[in-house]
């Protein structure tokens, strides 16, 4: 439960500052925001719907271990590495001198692939 409260707030939040973006943005808007929820729905079909999946059956296993299991334990430890890479990137992009309307998109698509995502975890919560 906790994993899928993580990847939703997450995604709500890359959303919202996508939102946030495409508002100040005076052309274009259903170009950047269409083609980040087509990416959105690709990277969640094709992605992180398979990385979730992988982590409930990591969490299915590691269920019987309930006395001295981490929080973190959710997903392997090299997942974190690649979540460092992605958040640093997200950094540098939001600080970076590009044009938001090219970042809409890809904020939009990874928050809408978190947050579908993360229904899955609340399904295998029950």
């Amino acid at each position: 439960m906790l994993a899928g409260i993580t990847w939703t707030t997450v995604g709500i939040a890359l959303i919202i500052v996508a939102l946030g973006w495409l508002v100040s943005i005076h052309h274009h808007i259903a170009v950047a925001a269409g083609s980040g929820i087509i990416a959105g729905l690709v990277v969640y079909r094709f992605g992180f719907s398979r990385i979730a999946a992988a982590n409930l059956v990591r969490i299915k296993a590691l269920a019987t271990e309930k006395d001295n299991l981490s929080l973190f334990a959710f997903q392997k430890r090299s997942s974190y590495y690649i979540v460092a890479i992605m958040m640093s990137l997200g950094y540098g992009l939001r600080h970076s001198p590009l044009p938001r309307i090219y970042l809409v998109p890809v904020y939009g698509a990874i928050g809408l692939a978190l947050l579908f995502s993360s229904f899955q975890y609340y399904q295998n919560s029950r």
